[in-house]
């Protein structure tokens, strides 16, 4: 019964202490409403940053998308190169020598190619960058040249670092060739390939080196096509249906007619 009465005492005491303390129950009652609002806010923020991300995402340049594009799906090749990825040279060192490689430009469109190569004081090309139209192939010629070998290495002992690329750009019919082209348009650039320089022992013949031989004489023969006038196309037509050689031909009369009267 004592117990009783004094757990009570002890209830009644507590209950006088949280009415003269209110201020408890608020406190307690706002940490739990700011923690809520906290919570709600974070929730709020994540889904706030998410719209952003996606915003800016969404609004990223074209040409980052692009590049990323073409970095996961490489571009299709415009041009079918003959050899694909190695150029042949003859293997005589001290001198200058030459490869060829056929370029044929295989898509519907024309393309602009141009050279590049890891060594340029010692190797160039000829052309060095071009236009192909639609299905039209040419045979380009490098030229490089073959240093001494060191300690008196054997040619199959020597091992050339000098690399070429091809790169290539679709354009529009009728303009003209320059190099700035690529420069301007960068993001449109493909390259072709990269190929690696192998030599060839002049002194016996193989399959790769007769090939070698004919490209060539096709580099050599359409040059020299290119040096030559245009053909003559006969009299030119002036006016309605009359030549050049006939009107000469009225004059001579006129005047020869003339020299008749002043004789006369």
């Amino acid at each position: 019964m004592a117990m009783s009465d004094r757990n009570k005492t002890n209830g009644d005491r507590n209950m006088k202490l949280f009415r003269l303390c209110p201020f408890w129950q608020t406190a307690t009652t706002s940490s739990a409403s700011s923690s809520t609002q906290n919570l709600n806010h974070n929730h709020n923020g994540g889904i706030n940053s998410g719209r952003n991300v996606a915003v800016n995402s969404s609004g990223m340049k074209s040409t980052t998308v692009s590049s990323v594009a073409r970095s996961l799906f490489p571009a299709r090749r415009r041009l079918r190169l003959d050899p694909s990825s190695i150029l042949y040279f003859p293997y005589e060192p001290g001198k200058q020598v030459r490869s060829a490689i056929r370029l044929k430009n295989r898509s519907k469109s024309h393309v602009a190619f141009k050279f590049q190569t890891t060594a340029p004081k010692s190797c160039y090309m000829r052309p060095p960058g071009g236009i192909l139209a639609p299905g039209e192939s040419l045979v380009a010629t490098v030229f490089k040249f073959v240093e001494q070998p060191e300690n008196n290495a054997k040619q199959m002992d020597q091992k050339s670092n000098v690399k070429f690329k091809i790169v290539s750009l679709k354009v529009k019919g009728g303009i003209e060739y320059v190099p700035e082209l690529f420069d301007e348009q960068k993001d449109q650039v493909t390259v072709e390939r990269i190929l690696r320089v192998v030599f060839l022992d002049a002194e016996h013949p193989t399959p790769a080196m007769e090939k070698l031989k004919r490209q060539l004489a096709e580099a050599e023969a359409a040059l020299e096509a290119r040096k030559k006038p245009p053909p003559d196309k006969g009299p030119r037509v002036v006016g309605e249906g009359l030549v050049i050689d006939e009107w000469k031909e009225r004059r001579e009369k006129y005047l020869a007619r003339q020299h008749v009267e002043a004789v006369e």
